[in-house]
């Protein structure tokens, strides 16, 4: 059955983004009720006593019980507004409800039990369907449907059609799969980026780099390679006297001379 909570409202004068901003501003919380010919009617309520109220319930299929007017009006929550920030509530539509009439709503579905294919196989179990829609009396609302997983193996799985939710019809597609277990999901080696092949192959290049310093200095020392600079303060080969003289800036003396033109 349906939890009922109540929650005193009152009629909101202020509309709209500015009247809104001023209800928000002294604590309160701007809704609106609608339903069975009623006309759209501005509701504010206090905000610290509809998080209580909404306090470990499923909002959607929890009576919202309206004090409003001096009078008792049992609601259904169809929409409840949220800031993008904080969790506060920023808005709330209730939906009246009668007695007699049934109504829609959508009901959450809970797994029970331990799958046979998750305690001996390894499996993980995944549940695709988390809610279904229902055409219900307002005395009929269950809380929350609930569907026991316990049997399931491997490959297995259980659909809307294995639903039983009593004095209830579902409106739910019946082969839509609400729970299956599926195989242990095998850890997957991804393969090496570029990035990480380049990391991996850059050692060779220096490797590489090296050799080919070994082979220059290598090829150096063959016959006909062009010689290295010599250190400073190696030895000088040998050379002629005319060469050493030509160095020293010596002229040739006269007997060279008388020799040269004996020679000649």
């Amino acid at each position: 059955m349906a939890q009922i909570v109540s929650l005193a409202a009152t009629a909101r004068q202020a509309t709209g983004k500015g009247g809104a901003r001023q209800v928000r501003f002294r604590g309160r919380v701007p809704a609106v009720i609608y339903g069975h010919g009623r006309e759209t009617q501005a509701l504010e309520v206090e905000a610290k006593a509809l998080e209580k109220a909404l306090h470990g319930v499923e909002p959607e299929s929890t009576i919202i019980e309206l004090a409003l007017d001096g009078k008792q009006v049992k609601t259904l929550i169809r929409e409840i507004q949220r800031d993008p920030l904080r969790p506060d509530i920023i808005h709330v539509d209730f939906y009246e409800i009668h007695a007699a009439e049934k109504v829609k709503l959508k009901v959450p579905v809970h797994l029970v039990g331990n799958p046979d294919g998750v305690r001996n196989a390894g499996g993980v179990l995944d549940q695709v369907t988390r809610e279904v829609e229902i055409d219900v009396l307002p005395e009929n609302i269950p809380d929350r449907v609930e569907l026991d997983v316990t049997a399931l193996k491997i490959g297995d799985s259980l659909h809307v059609r294995d639903l039983n939710i009593p004095q209830a019809k579902i409106l739910t597609e019946g082969d839509l799969t609400i729970a299956t277990v599926v195989p242990p999901r095998a850890e997957e080696v991804a393969a090496p980026t570029p990035e990480a092949v380049a990391e991996v192959a850059e050692p060779e290049l220096i490797r590489k780099v090296r050799e080919g310093e070994e082979e220059e200095g290598e090829a150096a020392a063959e016959p006909g390679a062009a010689p290295k600079p010599e250190a400073k303060g190696a030895a000088a080969p040998a050379r002629g006297d005319k060469a050493e003289r030509a160095d020293k800036g010596d002229k040739p003396d006269k007997a060279d001379k008388a020799k040269g033109g004996k020679e000649s």
